[in-house]
């Protein structure tokens, strides 16, 4: 079930995603402020100031996640969708919504449960009885952020909506292709609590996601600080634009700008090759380019215009660990990524 209540619109389709960047028919997207459309990034410097803006105002709302903000900030500017799992309660759903609220973009919840439909994610045609036509009406994917809350609640056949739209930033319904807004990015959680009642995402779905994090609980002093921030309005309802989603694509035209040498590209594929060499499944060349796209990212987070192995070294836990299948059936493959990093060196 999708919570319109959780977002400003979406557009329907090519011409109408730039308008679902901007409009702001319910308060939560769209309402840039002067200060956040004065600044331009031109530069890995420029970027590095811009995240850390965003980050900052994040975290008026989560206390004590800087790491986590950054995953996220990383995943939106390496032009990819992140699966964080955990467990109920810890602010999934407040950090989704606050990141889209301070690049002044749209955002959309989907309640993920056995009876939703693809359509219900996608969008459907709806026939004009006045005009004797389709309609289309967009689904909730059509926004700069979507969250899919707890994504393992419906089954392969719902989950699979979201194949085209995390790989090709497009949805296609009845022969028809419609772009998605720019940026597009998905954040999904995921249930570990109560594997008798979800699904296992498929394969090709968990390598569509960026990174895959945990939040964690906060410890006593976070804890304290949260439950006197939200003894009164929520705080996410205070995030306030300071950055727009022109500025998020600017930013992400200079990551992909920033130089991966050919020794840094060897030492990721080299790190791949380890992961299939010593796992049933071992990271795909999607993963090995996704790496390579989240340490641009982390490179330019630090203001530098190309990539260094600290880089690669600081995002491959996140980015390569979900997609390893050990030969034990596991889904984690954290031991075999460290060992991955412990072994293989740069050349």
């Amino acid at each position: 079930m999708t919570d319109p209540g959780e977002s400003g619109p979406v557009g329907a389709g090519p011409a109408e995603s730039a308008a679902a960047e901007s409009a702001d028919d319910d308060g939560e997207a769209g309402g840039t402020t002067a200060a956040a459309a004065a600044f331009e990034p031109e530069t890995p410097a420029d970027v590095a100031a811009l995240a850390d803006r965003i980050a900052g105002e994040v975290e008026e709302v989560i206390v004590g996640k800087r790491d986590a903000v950054e995953h996220v900030l990383v995943t939106v500017l390496a032009r990819g969708h992140l699966l964080v799992e955990d467990v109920p309660g810890v602010g999934k759903t407040t950090l989704a919504k606050s990141v889209a609220r301070s690049i002044d973009g749209s955002f959309k919840r989907v309640q993920f449960t056995p009876d939703l439909l693809p359509s219900d994610v996608t969008g459907v045609n709806v026939f004009n009885r006045r005009t004797d036509e389709f309609d289309f009406q967009p689904g909730p994917v059509f926004a700069n952020v979507v969250l899919g809350d707890e994504i393992n609640r419906a089954p392969p056949k719902t989950q699979s909506a979201l194949l085209e739209a995390m790989e090709e930033n497009q949805v296609t319904t009845d022969g028809t292709t419609r772009a998605l807004p720019d940026p597009f990015c998905v954040i999904a959680t995921q249930n570990d609590v109560e594997p008798g009642q979800t699904y296992e995402l498929p394969v090709a779905e968990v390598d569509r996601f960026t990174k895959k994090i945990r939040l964690g609980y906060p410890d006593t002093e976070e804890e304290v600080a949260i439950l006197g921030r939200l003894t009164g309005d929520h705080p996410v309802d205070s995030v306030e634009p300071v950055a727009t989603v022109a500025d998020v694509q600017r930013a992400r035209r200079i990551v992909g700008e920033i130089e991966a040498s050919e020794a840094v590209r060897e030492y990721v594929a080299r790190l791949a090759v380890f992961t299939r060499q010593n796992a049933r499944l071992g990271a795909s060349p999607r993963g090995s380019l996704a790496l390579i796209r989240a340490s641009q990212a982390r490179a330019a987070l630090d203001g530098r215009g190309y990539v260094i192995p600290d880089d690669v070294q600081a995002e491959a836990p996140t980015v390569l660990s979900h997609r390893v299948r050990t030969e034990s059936g596991g889904t984690d493959g954290a031991d075999v990524v460290a060992d991955a990093l412990d072994r293989i060196r740069v050349e």
